[in-house]
């Protein structure tokens, strides 16, 4: 795989003597206003809250706050940027819209401004993992990359900050619904999934606007995605699933497997779960299609990394028993993706507030793997009664209680699944310090 990308856009583009309105003075939007300054322009930014904090600001913008749709509309500006938090076609951008040039959103405007190599990362789920897998991984072979994005460090920030060779971009529908010229070298599709319906009217919608990652590619681009989401192109597009071994990257026997009589072996890494198998696939393709030449087996160079916390996270493993902590799993469809991920025997905790999410939908749905479930907290009772006639489940005062029972129930072989399926409020102040809570109780045994 060769790779064959080249910029051109960004010449022709200035912001000199131009006046620029940027909607949204979240970090996104602060980005994209000291990127503008800094390029020349004047920048004015728009913020509907009463007060925000003026720290990263430089002090040539002006900074309006309160701004509602009546002010936009005597608003004038050449460029018109808007944070991806802010409703694309809603009254309020319509509104400042009405007298402005050129409507972009702040990672189109980091892109005309970057002059290194990017690679797109879209899908429901997995972005995270999978854009600070591919930087990592090319940071191991000796290739300055960083994540950016949606994730962590907006794209115009990272180009005021000095851009590195490679912008390993996570990208959200809603940054995909005002780019123009965003190319990548490699754009991945990794899965999609319902997620943001109150944005979008319709799934096909969601679709529509994640697939606009393809749309600025010229065909010698490299496309990457899951063989089931049914994606076609032409030419240089390679598929990865853990579910087929028709895919060009697939699982088989315990390894991954893909070109160049490629295998790795994830049981030598920290990934765990099938949903991680497909993440590092994807990550995988991905360097493979820049033509980077690898030298290291793969299973070296993913040996350090570690999911972002509380995300299906590998935390030990004590007397051949795997410890998985996935705490950020706060709602049905993520304890679903979860349970689903992995066919190892499974002792599953779950529980805590009581939010009046419907669990009945997994009755009938609970893996054969699943050797026993331990609830707790708040809603604990309720999935106790639910379930116990389809799987054995128990009932624990707390999640310590919870963990030892595990413990004590598990096998050599098994594994132990932390993933609540609901809130942490009920006994923690986040998700996050339940994580933290269910990692500490872990490490302490023996």
């Amino acid at each position: 795989m060769q790779k064959s990308y080249s910029r051109d856009n960004t010449e022709s583009f200035s912001l000199e003597g131009k006046l620029v309105v940027v909607l949204g003075a979240g970090r996104s939007g602060v980005a994209a206003a000291n990127l503008s300054v800094a390029r020349g322009a004047r920048v004015c930014l728009y913020d509907s809250r009463e007060e925000v904090s003026l720290q990263g600001i430089h002090e040539d913008i002006e900074v309006y706050t309160s701004a509602t749709s009546q002010t936009g509309e005597s608003v004038h500006s050449d460029y018109l940027v808007i944070s991806p938090g802010i409703d694309t076609y809603g009254e309020f951008v319509r509104a400042f819209q009405q007298n402005a040039g050129e409507l972009l959103g702040e990672l189109e405007l980091g892109y005309r401004f970057y002059d290194g190599t990017c690679i797109g990362i879209t899908g429901t789920n997995g972005k995270t993992t999978t854009t600070e897998l591919v930087a990592h991984i090319l940071n191991k072979l000796g290739r300055e990359a960083l994540p950016c994005g949606n994730h962590g460090v907006p794209l115009s920030e990272l180009v005021l900050s000095g851009a590195p060779e490679y912008a390993v971009v996570e990208v959200s529908s809603f940054q995909l619904e005002t780019i123009s010229t965003f190319r990548s070298a490699v754009s991945l599709w990794l899965n999609l999934a319902p997620d943001h319906l109150d944005r979008y009217p319709s799934m096909e919608a969601y679709r529509e606007a994640k697939a606009r990652i393809f749309e600025p590619l010229l065909p010698t681009d490299w496309k990457v995605s899951r063989k089931e989401e049914g994606l076609r192109f032409e030419q240089n597009h390679v598929t990865f699933s853990a579910a087929t071994t028709e895919a060009d990257y697939h699982y088989l026997e315990g390894r991954i497997c893909g070109a160049e009589e490629l295998q790795v072996d994830l049981q030598k890494t920290r990934l765990r779960g099938l949903h991680n198998v497909e993440n590092a696939m994807a990550a995988i393709a991905t360097v493979q299609c820049l033509g980077i030449e690898v030298n290291v087996p793969f299973e070296e160079l993913m040996a350090g990394f570690a999911p972002p916390a509380h995300r299906c996270e590998f935390i030990r493993s004590l007397d051949g028993v795997e410890y998985i902590n996935d705490s950020k799993s706060t709602n049905l469809h993520s304890l679903e993706t979860a349970l689903n991920a992995f066919t190892q025997p499974l002792i599953v905790i779950f529980g805590g507030k009581n939010k009046g999410l419907d669990y009945s939908p997994l009755k009938g749905k609970l893996a054969k793997n699943i050797k026993l479930c331990l609830s707790f907290g708040e809603i604990g009772s309720e999935l106790e009664s639910l379930f116990a006639d389809e799987v054995q489940t128990q009932y624990c005062l707390s999640l310590e209680e919870a963990v030892l029972a595990a413990r004590s129930n598990a096998q050599k072989g098994d594994y132990i699944l932390f993933s609540p399926g609901t809130s942490s409020f009920d006994m923690y102040a986040s998700y996050v310090a339940r994580g933290e809570a269910f990692r500490s109780i872990v490490n302490d045994l023996s």
